[in-house]
């Protein structure tokens, strides 16, 4: 395919500043029609050149196009998505992918039977360093995972917290999203599936690891969703881990996402603040990773990029496929499960048929 012909559903602030403007450039993109809400859904259309603006899902979803991307509020993901599938068109989903496991595992049976690529732009996944770590564990550096930490926080307390409106001052456009996208649980608000979703995709995708079961905790602070979040995970492999989310930074502070595995042979270290990416080895080698300034900062420039090489078959690398995903939405599914049984161990499983 050397032209891809591209809809989007979904149109606000994230979409229209980051995705748009990257397929916008290519010249193996056309971008045929946009789907969405809100009086500024034409001026999108005209500002980024697509051949037309509909409010009707199903209207863009029935157009001549190959592929969709949806970043639309987290709860319509699924039943878009699969849409989607069934109609063999290639996708780009926001994250998270889903709010539940057995929607997770359905797109990825769906992803299966369709042959087309499905791709969660998560930009860690793809940033210079978290790729030479990847490249490590795969050549055995720590030997098999007995131990994994994997912390999130971001200065996101506006966003999740009592004061949405805080973090969307600079959302300008007219179709931005709700608030309560972010901060209403009846559309998968919360820290966890906003924000913990990135650092346990990167876990997922660096390890291949698989959770079995989690003991979590979640505490609201005083908001309607969860500010902070904790578990104990047991993995498929019998290796034990550890979960944390905050959203209370203060407005300015860099994200952190701190990633320690513990292995047979020798513990590494991906820490996205500090910008370092450390090997450490028990026969005594050490190794650290060259990182260039600013490179842990978060962007999600190359995820839109390499969904349309995945298509066009100028790449062949998904670092947040659908099974990476899936496995994120999983945990998180049981890390809240967990907690709103008072920390009981909850099993990640969402069918005894879903996809492994």
């Amino acid at each position: 395919m050397s032209r891809v012909k591209l809809g989007a559903i979904g149109a606000g602030w994230w979409a229209t500043s980051n995705h748009f403007p990257l397929f916008a450039a290519r010249e193996d993109v056309e971008l045929v029609g946009v789907c969405g809400r809100g009086p500024g859904l034409e001026s999108v259309r005209d500002r980024f050149g697509f051949g037309f603006a509909t409010e009707d899902a199903d209207e863009l979803l029935e157009a001549d196009i190959d592929a969709v991307v949806i970043s639309t509020p987290h709860d319509l993901h699924h039943p878009l998505a699969a849409r989607a599938l069934d109609r063999g068109l290639h996708v780009l989903c926001e994250k998270p992918m889903t709010l539940h496991a057995d929607e997770a595992w359905d797109l990825a049976a769906r992803v299966e039977e369709a042959g087309t690529v499905f791709l969660v732009p998560y930009g860690w996944n793809y940033k210079p360093f978290t790729v030479a770590a990847k490249r490590l564990l795969d050549a055995g550096a720590i030997g098999e995972i007995q131990f994994a930490t994997c912390h999130m926080a971001s200065p996101t307390r506006g966003l999740f917290g009592t004061d949405p409106t805080h973090m969307l001052e600079r959302w300008n456009s007219d179709t931005a999203p709700d608030p309560s996208t972010w901060s209403s649980p009846q559309h998968g608000g919360g820290y966890a599936h906003g924000q913990v979703t990135h650092s346990s995709a990167l876990l997922f995708w660096l390890t291949g690891l698989r959770a079995a079961s989690v003991a979590g905790r979640v505490s609201t602070a005083g908001s309607a969703v969860d500010l902070f979040d904790a578990g104990v995970i047991r993995f498929t492999t019998g290796a034990l881990g550890s979960l944390s989310g905050a959203a209370t930074l203060a407005d300015g502070d860099k994200y952190q996402v701190d990633i320690r595995l513990f292995g047979t042979e020798g513990v590494l270290m991906i820490d996205v603040e500090r910008e370092r990416v450390e090997l450490s080895r028990y026969d005594g080698r050490r190794e650290s990773v060259s990182i260039e300034p600013g490179e842990g900062e978060y962007e999600c420039l190359v995820p839109p990029h390499r969904f349309i090489d995945l298509i066009t078959g100028r790449s062949t690398e998904n670092n947040s496929d659908v099974t990476v995903a899936a496995r994120s939405v999983e945990l998180i599914d049981a890390l809240l499960r967990s907690s709103a049984a008072d920390g009981v161990e909850t099993s990640v499983a969402a069918t005894e048929s879903r996809t492994a």
